[in-house]
């Protein structure tokens, strides 16, 4: 029997007379029921809810601190000066670092941290990584509930920050939602420079399709990668052009692209060389239109000779450049944004033997590599490309500490820092963290860590986070703090 209700509840009754039968309402509706994909909203849900299911958030990290703080009694890593500061005391304000004062200075109205005579340093810089991809392995990438990729993904963002790495240059993968709920403080983790979906052509190093899916069909469905916002496969100008501005809707600070053979795909010989010129210029083009730039993956001479030709400003990985290739790239002012691919125990894990022929030839020009850059002047980042390796995402600050095999301490240090902050600036007005990164100075953002003992002297203090790292700081909210007030 149905149930009527009198004149006086006729408001509440859901009918022509509501609010959401108006016009403007139903033009929203129907704007979400048709814009919204599948992707998307499970990405939104799993960035939502990824904070209480993982129990990340706590008062003290919701609420920054309501004085300035002072961090006293350290010997200061600027993120360029070759020898430690001493004799000065840092003021953090908010999100900022407000001063560098003298220890003798008095300040009023702030609250003090002793440092305890430790080595106070700017959060470190992770040039190529993989935010969404890390922490999983690429059977559970491909098979896995999206929502619980991006919740896996939200716990090691967390682990990447307790390891120092307060910034991430994120180089492939659906990161946005992620980056959102960070900077909203929703959930603990490093500032994320978005690329998005790795820009593929067919047979390319981001189309991880297999054999019984080709071929395709104007009436395919996108691959799993496709779907999940991992990779976007284009081939020629307009859909390259469709595809790099897709990625700039979402909100990418700079285009990844592939331009040849790698390891982690099953069908791309690494000698491959991938994209026209043609379209590799219509990528450059549509990025530089919104003020960014593109960077690559490229091992071979002759893919980043390609890249520089067409103006790519960011060469990943380049082990197998030549010395023409590499003076190219100092002429060109590019970017060589460099990995530790030794094959050695903290390698990324793959199955097969023609991968793992790969990676060892890889390894073999890690070394001439990291030489020759140095040689020639070249602009070098530093990154690790932990991919697919849950068991590797710990070993993120031991692995760049082997770069100091070819460089002193001290440099490998500014690269980790200002210098891989210099290579995140590049985007240029799609930049989403204007302020300076990498530095210890007035106006920088207050980045910090304090390290037990002096990574200048022993550079493997960034390798075990757990017992080196005393205090880590990001936009002056205290994340872990072993130091006694």
């Amino acid at each position: 029997m149905p149930i009527r209700l009198g004149q006086k509840y006729q408001h509440l009754i859901h009918g022509r007379g509501c609010a959401c039968h108006n016009p403007q309402a139903q033009q929203v509706l129907a704007r979400i029921d048709q814009g919204l994909s599948r992707r998307s909203v499970l990405s939104g849900i799993a960035a939502s809810f990824a904070a209480p299911a993982l129990g990340l958030v706590s008062p003290a990290f919701a609420q920054s601190p309501a004085k300035p703080l002072l961090l006293r009694n350290a010997n200061i890593f600027d993120g360029t000066n070759g020898k430690l500061v001493e004799g000065q005391d840092v003021l953090v304000d908010g999100k900022f670092i407000k001063a560098l004062i003298a220890s003798s200075d008095p300040v009023a109205d702030a609250d003090v941290i002793d440092c305890g005579g430790r080595t106070l340093m700017p959060g470190m810089i992770d040039a190529h990584w993989h935010s969404i991809l890390a922490g999983i392995s690429q059977m559970v990438a491909m098979t896995a509930d999206i929502p619980y990729v991006h919740l896996v993904a939200a716990q090691e963002a967390e682990r990447t920050m307790l390891r120092g790495f307060t910034t991430v240059r994120d180089v492939g993968g659906p990161s946005f939602a992620l980056k959102r709920a960070i900077d909203e403080g929703r959930i603990a983790g490093p500032r994320i420079y978005p690329s998005g979906a790795m820009i593929s052509q067919t047979s390319g190093h981001g189309d991880f399709r297999m054999r019984p899916e080709l071929p395709r069909a104007p009436q395919s469905d996108l691959s799993t990668a496709e779907q999940a916002g991992i990779s976007a496969i284009a081939d020629g100008e307009a859909e390259v052009l469709r595809r790099v501005r897709e990625q700039l809707m979402l909100g990418a600070s700079q285009i990844k692209i592939m331009g040849g053979g790698g390891v982690a795909s099953s069908y791309d010989p690494i000698d491959a060389l991938q994209y026209s010129e043609a379209e590799m210029k219509a990528a450059v083009s549509a990025a530089a239109d919104w003020g960014t730039y593109v960077c690559i993956h490229a091992y071979t001479a002759a893919a980043v000779q390609r890249a520089l030709s067409c103006g790519v400003k960011s060469i990943e990985h380049g082990q197998l450049a030549d010395e023409e290739t590499v003076k190219r790239m100092a002429d060109a002012g590019a970017w060589w944004s460099i990995q530790p691919f030794l094959a050695d125990e903290d390698a990324n894990v793959y199955p097969s033997p023609e991968q793992r022929a790969q990676q060892q030839r890889i390894a073999e020009g890690t070394a001439r590599a990291a030489e020759l850059g140095r040689k020639h002047g070249v602009n070098m980042a530093l990154g690790t490309d932990i991919l697919f390796n849950p068991k590797g995402t710990a070993t993120q600050g031991k692995q760049l500490a082997k770069f100091a095999r070819w460089y002193d301490n001290a440099e490998v240090l500014r690269l980790l820092t200002s210098g891989n902050a210099e290579l995140a600036a590049l985007s240029g007005q799609r930049n989403p963290y204007p302020a300076r990164l990498g530095r210890i100075e007035a106006g920088a953002y207050a980045d910090i860590l304090v390290v037990d003992g002096d990574p200048l002297e022993d550079i493997s203090l960034i390798a075990d986070p757990d017992r080196t790292m005393k205090l880590i700081m990001k936009d002056g909210r205290i994340h872990k703090n072993m130091l006694a007030a």
